[in-house]
């Protein structure tokens, strides 16, 4: 019976394989579109300064959206991210000021604090059955409740200049002409890819989306699949938290909110399905870039921070009845415009 499924499964994953690089396709084509007309409205969108400034924006929100992705393939969601960032920001901040730790043992201990959230909401989804929106909203509300009793619900003194390394690694630095965060989130975006493309942990992520019970009968490990994505969104939620801190120079109780709506609009915008089964991180970076160009282009066509959330929210919706359409087959405009 086994024998028989594998080429089932296979196909499976190479149809979905095909379906994100359409939808990858298809949003570099608009994030294309959108750089040319944002740089005709105002030519200083193009300044190497504001390119620059993109970048950073950018990759914060790409990191996230990656772990993001890991669990919405699977059919889940985890809105805890944001607050894990936030977290692990006043965790590492507060070690290296109060505690006066090394700054690299600091860093180690707070991405532990934050697999151990993942952990947790791993173990709540995958063996408690508790639906994932219900479980994570409830470690969000916990991680952020620890972000404010880190420091005694006080944002931190600034990081001392014995951690300068830890801020030019995280933020400041820059190698081969390109910042410290930049190369961070390459070498994350390479590790992950792999991880997903490449390997039986991805294959089971898949599969757990496409159909769980399915998945359950051909022998694989459900528990430790689920709880992997989930361990793995809190482990690059720690690191956009370390971003935060080195950025700052100091923990902020604040820090990471609405990360995690940030991380879900990047996914959804570069083809990762809301109902599982289906994207490509490669997606997620490109979804990534165009939440950043909206938010950067429509700042310099003069656009308040309101019209800029209107008109992502509007992106994000669009994208997700795409998806539905898609998965669906075919369109009927009767059936859509029945009320």
């Amino acid at each position: 019976m086994e024998n028989t499924q594998v080429p089932v499964r296979q196909k499976q994953l190479r149809v979905t394989s095909i379906r994100g690089m359409g939808q990858v396709i298809s949003v570099t084509a608009a994030l294309l579109v959108m750089t040319v007309i944002f740089g005709i409205i105002n030519p200083s969108f193009f300044s190497s300064d504001n390119m620059t400034n993109l970048l950073r924006q950018v990759v914060p929100i790409m990191i996230i959206g990656m772990g993001q992705s890991f669990v919405l393939i699977t059919g889940g969601i985890d809105l805890s991210i944001g607050s894990v960032a936030g977290m692990s920001c006043m965790i590492s901040a507060t070690l290296m000021t109060a505690a006066h730790m090394n700054p690299i043992l600091a860093c180690i201990i707070t991405l532990i604090a934050a697999c151990m959230v993942g952990l947790v909401n791993g173990l709540l989804v995958s063996k408690t059955k508790l639906p994932a929106f219900i479980a994570t909203l409830g470690t969000m509300i916990i991680a952020r409740g620890i972000a404010q009793l880190a420091n005694g619900n006080l944002n931190t003194d600034g990081i001392p200049e014995a951690a300068d390394g830890f801020k030019n690694l995280f933020y400041y630095g820059k190698t081969f002409g390109l910042y410290n965060p930049v190369w961070i989130g390459i070498i994350l975006f390479a590790i992950f890819t792999i991880i997903l493309s490449k390997t039986t942990t991805g294959r089971h992520t898949y599969a757990i989306g496409s159909n769980y019970e399915a998945a359950k009968l051909s022998g694989v490990n459900v528990v430790k699949a689920e709880t992997k994505v989930y361990i793995f969104s809190a482990f690059l939620a720690g690191v956009v938290g370390l971003m935060l801190t080195a950025q700052s120079g100091m923990g902020t109780m604040n820090a990471g909110t609405s990360y995690e709506l940030n991380a879900v609009a990047a996914s959804v915008i570069g083809g990762v399905s809301t109902m599982g089964g289906q994207g490509l991180l490669i997606g997620t970076v490109i979804g990534s870039f165009i939440w950043g160009v909206l938010n950067n282009g429509l700042q310099f066509a003069g656009a308040p921070l309101a019209l800029r959330n209107l008109v992502i929210g509007v992106v994000v919706i669009v994208s997700v009845l795409i998806d539905r359409v898609a998965r669906s087959g075919n369109v009927d405009l009767k059936k859509w415009l029945k009320f």
